[in-house]
């Protein structure tokens, strides 16, 4: 098994979702004793946020076509989408931030949401290519927003669903940990209920 590792908390030692990403890919690594591993931390290591002329790196690279700095943006995407699809089992830590997802995080999708790479056009329809892999979202939250009056709030979640379903992705699992800033009971008792939901998940994706 080869797993790539994505993390994109703002926070270091206090993250919730950096807690359950290691925990996960921990379990991963002992149901799997010979996976590899793949990390990605988007704070430490950003990834440039979309423009115009990395968006054009999408399309075949002409030669002298882009500036140098361009162009390694250009190679950097070609990297970042190749290492998606190498991966079997994607681990992807996705606090919510303001109901959607880190910005952060939305760069390295923006970078792997590729034409002809993770997607294609077809004559019914967009067609999505990167469908064998499992991926597990590590989601946390700090108010309750899988059920209730918040729920229509959550864009981030459902964006995640929406993207990968995009690129064909339909094995999407979810650990979640919410009411995270409610409280130290409450944050305590989520986390404790995040941490036991692990093993379900993994043993899942690696069956």
């Amino acid at each position: 098994m080869h797993i790539l590792h994505i993390d994109s908390s703002i926070l270091s030692a206090g993250s919730a979702s950096r807690t359950l990403t290691a925990q996960v890919v921990a379990d991963l690594r002992r149901l799997t004793p010979d996976a590899t591993v793949v990390y990605r931390d988007l704070i430490d290591h950003p990834v440039a946020h979309l423009d115009g002329p990395i968006a054009a790196g999408f399309r075949p690279i002409g030669g002298g076509e882009a500036n140098p700095a361009v162009q390694a943006e250009h190679l950097r995407s070609d990297a970042l989408v190749s290492e998606f699809l190498a991966a079997e089992v994607v681990v992807i830590g996705a606090p919510m931030y303001n109901f959607s997802v880190a910005s952060q995080l939305k760069a390295w999708i923006d970078r792997i949401v590729q034409p002809g790479r993770t997607f294609r056009y077809t004559a019914t329809g967009p067609q999505g290519l990167a469908g064998d892999k499992g991926v597990i979202v590590v989601s946390t939250r700090g108010g309750q927003y899988s059920a209730g009056p918040a729920a229509e709030m959550d864009h981030q979640e459902a964006y995640l669903k929406a993207v990968l379903g995009f690129i064909g992705i339909s094995d999407v699992r979810f650990v979640r940990a919410e009411n995270l800033s409610r409280g130290d009971e409450a944050r305590s008792r989520s986390m404790d209920q995040a941490s036991a939901s692990v093993n379900d998940v993994t043993s899942a994706v690696s069956a």
